[in-house]
């Protein structure tokens, strides 16, 4: 399994989010940032990571995070974990090949469920 990085600025989010992986036996190597910048310092050089992505940050929004990352040409997986319930935003992240899956807040246990068999062919 790769290494799961959580982008939120909200610690609650990256809580939760943590929570429900460990729940499921995924509690090695996860990492949250509240800074989509210090996440982004931390990737530098790394392939291969999956990432729970929130859009609405203060510092840097989750479409300028994914930009960084594509034009360092890194891979990695993104889960999109956010508020936003717009169609225009659901139907931009199916602009970014790194995008795996669009999920909305407030992750709870039905919608983990739902990303058991993509977390499990990672």
């Amino acid at each position: 399994m790769s290494t799961i990085i959580l982008v939120d600025d909200q610690p609650i989010a990256n809580f939760i989010t943590r929570k429900l992986l460990e729940i499921e036996g995924f509690n090695e190597d996860v990492l949250d940032f509240t800074n989509p910048e210090k996440a982004l310092a931390y990737l530098k050089g790394k392939q291969n990571a999956l990432i729970f992505l929130d859009l609405n940050m203060p510092e840097m929004n989750g479409w300028e995070f994914l930009d960084h990352l594509k034009s360092k040409e890194q891979s990695h997986k993104i889960i999109i974990l956010t508020s936003s319930t717009s169609a225009i935003d659901k139907n931009r992240a199916k602009e970014y090949d790194s995008v795996i899956k669009y999920v909305e807040k407030p992750l709870n246990k039905n919608k983990f469920n739902q990303l058991q068999p993509l977390l499990k062919t990672l």
